[in-house]
């Protein structure tokens, strides 16, 4: 059966369309049909079109029953201008293959507040590169292809066995819907969080935010990816992101591991968020993540 991918733009413009060429290229090469939005090629100032382009061309895809997988041009900001007029229910009832990360993380967290499961990955111009990353490659299509999905890590935490839905993203815009109707309440799950150009305290203030709202104590797990690169500070006087993640594990009270890759890098996993996932860590530090209860191609 045919696939078709659909790109659109909800946040930021892109400086360079040519990207979505070489992307439709990539996929077109394997089989499937590729469709781009108004927005994808659209600028009004920092953003991809005005919010109206940008919300209509999320719902033209989303609901489109010929759209096999939508995928996000790219972040920067501007989905928090649209999360109070996106019909997730009308989304949800399509029940689409939604990808992005960055500021798609909104997206990705409001659906899941409204039970919706998409996804936290490669945005199209990952697709776009000269040479796209194969470790991305090989996990995008392996987690959108499978009902259930296992990969190997090496991650650094204490042995762990534990189980719970999988959510979470871009740390920032985690805590910017902090409080919002937006925000998920997950208890007993595996957070995962990232974030790119931030300075470590700022991090670690963020993740303050999250313990006084109670809602790292919540989680069974919480999983690191890629922060870098980090603003360095000068008064940090030491003060990094190791100083970060042992404060982390103190406020916190749950396991805490670093290294998913996962973030602001070319080298990325697709993650479910909304899915269910068991993680189960040796005392090595070798690691087992399985992913399932999420939206796929098969």
């Amino acid at each position: 059966m045919s696939k078709t991918l659909g790109i659109v733009a909800p946040s930021g413009f892109l400086p360079d369309p040519l990207v979505i060429d070489r992307a439709a290229a990539f996929f077109a090469k394997r089989g499937w049909r590729v469709e781009a939005g108004e927005s994808v090629f659209a600028r009004a100032q920092r953003f991809a079109g005005d919010d109206d382009l940008r919300l209509a061309d999320l719902h033209r895809f989303a609901t489109d029953t010929t759209v096999t997988v939508v995928v996000s041009a790219r972040g920067g900001y501007g989905l928090s201008r649209l999360l109070d007029r996106i019909d997730f229910a009308a989304i949800k009832a399509r029940a689409p293959l939604l990808i992005g990360y960055s500021d798609f993380t909104a997206f990705n967290l409001a659906y899941l507040k409204r039970g919706g499961v998409s996804f936290g990955g490669p945005c199209a111009i990952e697709f776009g590169a000269i040479e796209p990353d194969p470790f991305t490659v090989e996990h995008f299509f392996g987690v959108l292809s499978a009902k259930r999905y296992a990969l190997e890590l090496a991650l650094q935490g204490p042995p762990t066995d534990v189980s719970g839905r999988l959510w979470g993203g871009n740390l920032a815009m985690v805590v910017a819907l902090l409080g919002t109707p937006h925000f998920p309440r997950v208890t007993g799950g595996i957070l995962f969080v990232e974030d790119v150009n931030e300075p470590a305290y700022k991090i670690e203030r963020m993740f303050y935010q999250l313990a006084h709202a109670g809602v790292l104590q919540r989680q069974a797990a919480i999983m690191l990816g890629v922060f870098s690169p980090i603003t360095p500070m000068p008064n940090d006087n030491g003060f990094d992101l190791n100083s970060v993640v042992e404060r982390l594990r103190e406020i916190s009270g749950v396991p805490v591991f670093t290294g998913l890759p996962f973030g602001h890098s070319a080298h990325k996993l697709t993650l479910p968020v909304g899915g269910y996932a068991r993680l189960v860590v040796k005392r090595d530090g070798d690691a087992t993540l399985e992913l399932s209860r999420y939206p796929n191609l098969a």
